[in-house]
């Protein structure tokens, strides 16, 4: 499959519909992404610290860019590469992510934290796709 074909089966796109904090601290982030069909999954045991930039970068006025995301975006430059999609799995115990990268040629970097990638995806306001069986089933919650 081409990074750019429309077809994701397996994944539907989401949105973030809150985002905070688990402690009065800040130190462990938390997430609710909906996706268009009105399907939750709530993400958390992230840092704090990754809410705070997603949050800035929801606002639209980033206060500090993470060097790590900038050294992305200096390498994408270099070799004329554009972020345009993001998915988000569960690998064990943990959410991981894939990030696919499209220009020169087609790139996907496999298994990075779902947290830095869904932060990498609002700062480039790209889509961001969940497998499927992440979500909870309404008929299960009762």
């Amino acid at each position: 499959m081409k990074i750019d074909e429309s077809l994701e089966e397996d994944y539907e796109s989401v949105k973030i519909s809150n985002l905070g904090y688990v402690d009065p601290y800040g130190n462990e982030g938390l997430l609710i992404l909906k996706s268009d069909t009105g399907k939750e999954f709530h993400m958390r045991a992230f840092s704090g610290e990754v809410s705070r930039h997603i949050a800035s970068f929801m606002d639209g006025e980033p206060e500090l860019v993470p060097t790590i995301y900038k050294m992305l975006e200096e390498i994408c430059e270099h070799n004329e590469l554009v972020l345009v999609k993001i998915k988000v799995y569960e690998s064990g115990d943990a959410l991981r992510a894939n990030l696919y990268l499209t220009g020169k040629k087609e790139l996907v970097l496999r298994n990075y934290r779902a947290s830095d990638a869904i932060a990498l995806a609002i700062f480039y306001k790209i889509p961001i796709l969940v497998r499927k069986s992440l979500f909870k089933d309404e008929r299960n919650l009762n």
